[in-house]
């Protein structure tokens, strides 16, 4: 079996003009409690206000048959990359979105970074930091929407002053598709995984992201549509004191107020609502203080079975050859061969850790198949990605890219002070 891993010489000759377009890691995927079990999508809103409500997305996917080595292991790795059994289109439900999967990615980097592992480390990043009662609180750039552009980055001041007044932060704003560098230098992220400076009048910083992913599942049953399928959950709460905990509005009120530094403004408006309107006799439930039991009942969708799961990254390389850093193309290819490094550092961390989300326990029901684009239907496979190997191969590309004088990462970070105004104004539950 071919075991080949990636090496930066692999890197450096497709990220040249003219190179492979893609890497891609494809991982067949099943319910970890076995084919009879359900796993739960990601939910999205359908509608706004009173009609507002949960789905799941279903589309219409070309399937394939499994790979010819799922079944037998003993066959040639190769083939994996390069045969497939006809399939046909088929309903598929979006388990994870590239979204999710870039920020599962973006998480399983900075959680490196926690742990100290050597090579994320190196890489440079932005902070916002935010005052609290409790002590600064901290937002990377890997974990805000925008990035570097976000409005929390935005918002903020350096050494006192508006951060749009700060020369280094205009240089990063001011890049433009011939030149990367500043960006590369002060927050990468924003060219791997995407950014938009999406509030600047003008010349507005737009990159797509060079890395997608997604999770995909293809229905049990073909022959009903997705919401037919759909399972419901039920709920409830068991309170071992009182089954229900009914009050006068004078002692609502009481623990209103004894709860108030507590209790989200939402939830203390509605119950001073409540006591306000109250009339003589009238009862309370305290079930929104978190008091008696709530009765079991069918609540919102659930899950659906699946015959099949996949997940798939993709890294473009082309996307990658559209950043420039200069006029010298040693340069240019030594930071591309960094940012592809990456990359592949992302995904081998983000498979490491097949955590989705409640009630979706997945495993893999075989080893991720990597592969290289060489152009003109010809491809490459590779050995799984392990984070052992692409931290690795990050060092080695940090240093060539040092040593062609296009990037310095040592972990420098671009620090920046959040606006207290916004964290004054912070909610932790949607206004709506």
């Amino acid at each position: 079996m071919s075991q080949n891993i990636i090496t930066l010489a692999d890197l450096i000759e497709n990220v040249k003009l003219g190179g492979g377009s893609v890497i891609t890691s494809v991982t067949e995927l099943e319910p970890a409690a076995g084919p009879h079990a359900s796993v739960a999508p990601a939910k999205y809103v359908e509608g706004k206000g009173q009609s507002a409500k949960s789905v799941f997305v279903y589309e219409t996917r070309y399937i394939a048959g499994k790979p010819e080595n799922q079944d037998d292991p003993k066959k040639e790795e190769t083939k994996t990359a390069e045969k497939a059994v006809k399939g046909k289109p088929q309903t598929v439900v979006l388990i994870d979105s590239k979204q999710s999967e870039l920020n599962r990615a973006e998480a399983a980097i900075e959680q490196g970074r926690q742990y100290g592992d050597e090579a994320v480390v190196k890489i440079p990043r932005a902070v916002v930091t935010y005052q609290t009662e409790n002590g600064p609180v901290e937002y990377t750039d890997m974990e805000l929407s925008h990035r570097i552009f976000d409005g929390h980055f935005r918002a903020g001041t350096i050494d006192g002053k508006l951060i749009t007044e700060n020369d280094d932060y205009r240089a990063l704003r001011n890049c433009t598709p011939a030149d990367m560098s500043a960006l590369l230098n002060t927050a990468p992220a924003a060219l791997l995984f995407g950014a938009w400076d999406s509030t600047r009048k003008s010349n507005q910083v737009r990159l797509r992201s060079a890395l997608v992913g997604e999770i995909i599942g293809v229905l049990a049953d073909q022959e009903r549509s997705g919401e037919e399928q759909q399972a419901r959950r039920s709920g409830a709460r068991v309170d071992a004191v009182a089954a229900s905990v009914q009050l006068t509005p004078k002692d609502m009120e009481s623990l209103v107020n004894d709860q108030e530094a507590e209790l989200s403004d939402k939830n203390i408006s509605e119950q001073r609502k409540k006591i306000k309107d109250a009339k003589s006799g009238d009862r309370i439930s305290g079930s929104a203080l978190g008091l008696g039991s709530i009765p079991p009942s069918v609540e919102e969708i659930g899950g659906v079975s699946c015959r099949r799961i996949t997940r798939s990254w993709v890294l473009s390389l082309a996307t990658l050859r559209q950043l420039r850093f200069g006029t010298d193309e040693t340069k240019n290819v030594a930071a591309r061969a960094l940012l592809a490094a990456l990359g592949l550092n992302a995904i081998a961390r983000a498979e490491r850790e097949l955590y989705i989300r409640a009630n979706c326990d997945l495993i893999e029901s075989a080893a991720p198949v990597v592969t290289l684009d060489q152009r003109f239907g010809e491809k490459k496979p590779f050995a799984p990605l392990t984070v052992e190997h692409t931290d690795q191969l990050l060092l080695e590309a940090i240093e060539n890219a040092k040593k062609a004088g296009v990037a310095e990462w040592n972990g420098q970070t671009f620090k920046v002070e959040g606006n207290p105004t916004i964290i004054k104004n912070a909610a932790a539950e949607d206004a709506e």
